[in-house]
């Protein structure tokens, strides 16, 4: 069927009838279930801008058409596009620069030490929606590390939307999304690049686009990495999530530590459920790996 939605485009969660807001409520208990989403009902007007697009895609007047068409077999990949329609891809370069200092003065020293020696060195992005946290970090690394692509060391970079990675790898970003690069390291790490409608565009050079793999990955499913990473960069993605999700989380990413690894989250976000343990704090949303036994360290 075709047609515009019955709901308008961004209708205030009081003017929902009774079986609209049922329908809504079926998708938001879908989106925790498949992808730990929390959509509580005051959200309903961006929820539902968002769902009406994916009504107008696939073919569907009504919310209630669409709920039934995803309960269906044939709505397999819909549930997809639904998910990554819900997801929130918002993200740039050097996003939260403190954080990239951190990795600089405290982490990469020794990091870069073990890489030159032949040791293995692996960072992750989670959540690296359209690529610049990735790409950022391969810029800090090599800016320590020239030699980087020539070492054991790599960036995966991972999201749950295909959407967002496909751009990511084309590593190609309007002028105004680069301003936050800093100068010397545009010069070393872009090129310029042709963008949309002739505008100007700056592309990721090599080798900063090599020593990053993008795949697509859902948190909340089985992660097929089996090696430790030194650094997890988890940032404004689990606010999205209900502290059971987050709990869980904290405690996958500290598994996935090696022995004295960091993780770094969001500016809104802190580690402060049973998890707490495993990790203490050295910096504003950046923590480190405890020891087996070691007390959370706080700092006021």
């Amino acid at each position: 069927m075709t047609g515009a939605p019955a709901l308008s485009p961004a209708p205030s969660a009081g003017r929902l009838d009774g079986p609209d807001l049922a329908h809504f409520d079926t998708i938001a208990a879908r989106a925790h279930r498949e992808a730990g989403l929390v959509l509580p009902r005051d959200k309903a007007p961006m929820v539902l801008a968002r769902i009406g697009k994916r009504l107008r895609a696939s073919g569907h007047a009504t919310l209630a058409e669409y709920c039934a068409f995803l309960d269906s077999e044939a709505g397999v990949e819909e549930r997809r596009e639904l998910i990554y329609t819900l997801t929130t891809n918002v993200t740039s370069f050097f996003r939260e620069q403190h954080h990239f200092d951190g990795l600089r003065e405290r982490i990469l020293p020794g990091l870069v030490e073990r890489a030159r020696a032949g040791g293995r060195v692996r960072l992750w992005s989670a959540g690296c929606s359209s690529g610049q946290e990735p790409y950022s970090l391969a810029m800090v690394v090599l800016d320590a590390l020239p030699e980087a692509a020539r070492c054991d060391l790599r960036i995966l970079a991972t999201d749950i939307d295909p959407y967002v990675l496909a751009e990511a790898r084309k590593a190609v970003y309007p002028e105004a999304q680069v301003e936050p690069v800093p100068e010397a390291m545009r010069r070393r790490f872009l090129e310029p690049a042709p963008g949309r409608d002739g505008t100007r565009a700056w592309r990721v050079a090599e080798p900063a686009r090599s020593l990053v793999a993008f795949r697509e990955l859902n948190l909340l499913k089985e992660w097929p990495m089996r090696g430790r990473f030194d650094a997890i960069f988890c940032r404004n993605v689990v606010i999205y999530f209900d502290r059971e999700t987050q709990r869980c989380l904290w405690e996958r990413f500290a598994a996935a530590l090696a022995p004295g690894g960091h993780l770094f989250l969001g500016h809104s976000e802190r580690i402060d459920t049973a998890a707490t343990d495993a990790f203490r704090v050295v910096g504003t949303t950046m923590y480190q790996r405890a020891a087996p036994g070691a007390q959370n360290q706080t700092r006021g």
